[in-house]
């Protein structure tokens, strides 16, 4: 496997992204070449670091893209095995985001199509793809057979999960239509390292609706580094198909709430309903389910 690694490349895009960068690093430390490809969005930390660790590091190539250029993503995807499609807008989320991240799923999907090394796919989504419509709260269980519906999502203003729903049908559609080997993540809240200062406004954008979220059942968060490795067990693990639902946590009592603000300090201050009700027990039903994760962690040692 070592050797197979060794002549396996990857390409992680947008590397420059909360997930994509940890995707990366877990990717080289298991010894597989790696083309970081990196949106231009202004100069960021993670972007800063990606570019030192070109200099160093003879496994990595970074290459510079624009998502809506669909010959630069063809040229970052060149003698690659698979694509981590990562997608993220550093900005957070409104209605011309949807679009574009729309747009730029399609045609990283459709590069891939053209790109004849391409054996996978890895999809980075959201939990929010699945997770709002009008009855979540009566539902027993959500799991990777439920979507988000779109009008309750532009009737809410929930841009991200508008945004991951429609992205990521979009690539299920067009991957199916040119019968690519794909598998989708759909991860809750990603926390971890610095989390607040690298991903603030995709973090926002992702907790509106968070008190919706929290009563229903369906607020859950996961660990980046957890994180990276789920992707890089679907793309090793050739059983690995659909979607995936993964989280570490879901959050349905006060104390996992306050858990969760802790974890993202200073980012978020406490929500004044747990200032003010800190003897409250109440605990709400759990009804995200990740019984299909559960397998592929562990089938797999990356897990």
């Amino acid at each position: 496997m070592d050797h197979e690694k060794s002549t396996t490349c990857c390409c992680v895009l947008d590397a420059s992204t909360y997930v994509g960068f940890w995707i990366l690093k877990k990717l080289l430390s298991r010894g597989y070449s790696v083309h970081a490809a990196i949106r231009t969005n202004g100069e960021s930390e993670i972007e800063e670091k990606i570019r030192e660790m070109e200099a160093t590091e003879e496994r990595l190539v970074v290459y510079d893209v624009d998502v809506l250029d669909y010959q630069s993503i063809l040229v970052s995807l060149k003698t690659c095995n698979a694509v981590f499609c990562c997608l993220d807008s550093p900005e957070g989320y409104d209605e011309k985001e949807v679009d574009l991240e729309v747009r730029g799923a399609i045609n990283v999907v459709e590069a891939c199509g053209r790109t004849e090394s391409i054996d996978k796919i890895v999809f980075s989504s959201s939990l929010t793809a699945s997770i709002w419509r009008d009855n979540i709260g009566t539902q027993k269980d959500v799991d990777e057979k439920c979507w988000s519906d779109q009008d309750f999502c532009r009737s809410k203003k929930l841009w991200h999960a508008l945004a991951k729903m429609l992205s990521e049908k979009a690539a299920w559609a067009l991957a199916m239509d040119r019968r690519l080997n794909m598998v989708s993540i759909n991860p809750g809240l990603v926390v971890g390292p610095s989390v607040a200062q690298h991903n603030p406004r995709p973090t926002m954008s992702y907790l509106k609706g968070a008190a919706q979220m929290y009563e229903n059942g369906v607020l859950a968060y996961v660990d980046v580094k957890f994180l990276a490795d789920v992707h890089i067990r679907a793309f090793e693990d050739v059983s690995a198909c659909g979607r995936y639902f993964c989280f570490n946590q879901i959050v349905n009592t006060e104390e996992e709430a306050l858990k969760l603000v802790s974890s993202l300090s200073p980012l978020i201050p406490m929500p004044p309903r747990y200032e003010n009700e800190m003897q409250g027990s109440e605990v709400y039903e759990e009804r995200l389910r990740n019984n299909k994760l559960s397998k592929l962690v562990e089938a797999g040692s990356a897990c």
